[in-house]
């Protein structure tokens, strides 16, 4: 019986991810550095080590990264001055309140970046239990914040769905043991998906109460 629903942010709950690449590919366009979209993906639910290593060795000139980032940010907070939530994103969160569900947020992100998009959007309310970087030692694809958010819902593995929109999230949900459920965006649906338990193009495409009694019969 599902008793919990854990939620990624980035990409999935907003779309920050999509704002992230154009923000990143705009700036390195400056230094005749070509961002693809391959490449992004790649950091896309995790660190961004592997984005700065490949900026580096596609530089012709050494830059550092605080600069890089700073410019990029600059463009992201342009862009996301009003943010939107995910199409029907809201609708799962009164569906799982009103069964009764738990709900917990697991981000690779900071606390302080999620909890804004959280509390602008009117929907921070709905989380009891929220686990990001500051709160495990590796954040995804290792399972950890997954692991930390069940242990504090109190509930078995089993009890449990993810929603995740990155490979990344995806390997750090099946690795904690849990049945994950994906909603790429436009940065993450070329991704190849292998072992996720279910795949739909967005939260308005079944509801939450549909995606839980498929997962009951698998």
């Amino acid at each position: 019986m599902i008793k919990a629903v854990i939620f990624d942010f980035d990409g999935l709950i907003v779309d920050t991810e999509s704002v992230w690449y154009e923000a990143y590919k705009e700036v390195l366009n400056r230094y005749k550095v070509e961002l693809t979209l391959q490449k992004f993906s790649e950091v896309v639910g995790t660190s961004d080590e592997i984005l700065f290593e490949y900026i580096n060795s596609n530089l012709k000139e050494p830059i550092e990264k605080e600069i890089i980032e700073q410019m990029a940010k600059e463009l992201v907070d342009e862009k996301l001055l009003e943010p939107v939530l995910r199409e029907s994103v809201e609708d799962y969160l009164i569906s799982a309140k009103n069964a009764g569900l738990q709900i917990a947020l697991a981000s690779s992100s900071s606390r302080e970046w999620v909890q804004s998009f959280l509390e602008k959007l009117n929907i921070y309310e709905y989380f009891s239990v929220i686990k990001t970087k500051e709160d495990v030692a590796k954040v995804k694809p290792d399972p950890e914040l997954y692991l930390k958010a069940i242990e504090e819902i109190g509930v078995d593995v089993t009890e449990a769905i993810a929603f995740e929109d990155s490979l990344n999230g995806l390997i750090a949900a099946t690795k904690a043991g849990l049945q994950c459920v994906i909603v790429p965006n436009s940065v993450t649906s070329h991704l190849a998906f292998e072992n996720h338990s279910l795949r739909i193009s967005s939260m308005a495409e079944k509801s939450l109460e549909d995606v839980i009694e498929q997962l009951s019969k698998n």
